[in-house]
């Protein structure tokens, strides 16, 4: 009897062992976040909680208090997204106090959908281009975010955008690069491939193509 109960512990020790395996190769293989995801995230509508079932639109007030014109910004559907990663290196996480000081460090701001941006200039609404986490759901908690640990992030830009694209991609590229310096880690493409200076060249000759394209619509 008493090897008996020593069999069914054994096996309950291995079922735990198992269980614990499964949901750690789960967590490792969560796929990094889709900036296009992010992006849709971005651009679905807002409910009111009196309106449920239309779409939000921003209702103005007049100084009076009486409601004015409702006005419906129309949505621009970007041509192209153009992302970044920066990873540790050799599986390496980054420290959340680390990332925050490095993206403040280098002009980066905290804001709509909990993620950071470069913000055109004049304008803090529009975002020359993004940062978001490299996993779901790719937004920081700053209340949390230094006591936690990321394995990477992702910057990404849209065109057509509130500035030259060639230039937004210009600013995106030298911030990730000192966001790797600052934090010892290295740049991959959107495939997850150590970026090279035939990818750059050939993101840049997209950017130029795109650009002559507009030019003559």
């Amino acid at each position: 009897m008493s090897g008996f109960r020593w069999l069914l512990a054994v096996v309950g020790i291995l079922i735990l062992l198992l269980v614990f395996w499964i949901s750690r190769r789960e967590l490792s293989g969560r796929p990094p976040i889709d900036a296009s995801r992010l992006l849709r995230r971005r651009r679905a509508p807002v409910m009111l909680p009196s309106e449920a079932g239309t779409p939000a639109v921003e209702k103005p007030v007049l100084l009076d208090g009486a409601p004015a014109m409702e006005v419906v910004a129309p949505i621009q559907v970007p041509e192209k997204i153009l992302t970044v990663r920066l990873t540790g290196k050799a599986g390496a996480s980054f420290a959340g106090d680390a990332l925050l000081r490095s993206m403040q460090e280098a002009g980066l701001e905290h804001g709509r959908f909990n993620i950071f941006h470069r913000h055109a200039p004049g304008d803090a609404r529009q975002a020359v281009f993004s940062v978001a986490s490299l996993v779901e759901p790719g937004s920081f908690d700053l209340a949390g975010m230094t006591a936690e640990r990321f394995p990477g992030i992702t910057l990404f830009m849209t065109v057509p955008g509130p500035v030259d694209a060639l230039a937004a991609f210009d600013d995106m590229l030298a911030t990730a690069r000192a966001l790797a310096t600052a934090l010892d880690g290295e740049l991959l493409d959107e495939q997850g491939s150590r970026l090279s200076v035939q990818r750059e060249r050939f993101l840049r000759d997209e950017l130029t193509q795109l650009r002559h394209g507009q030019s003559l619509s």
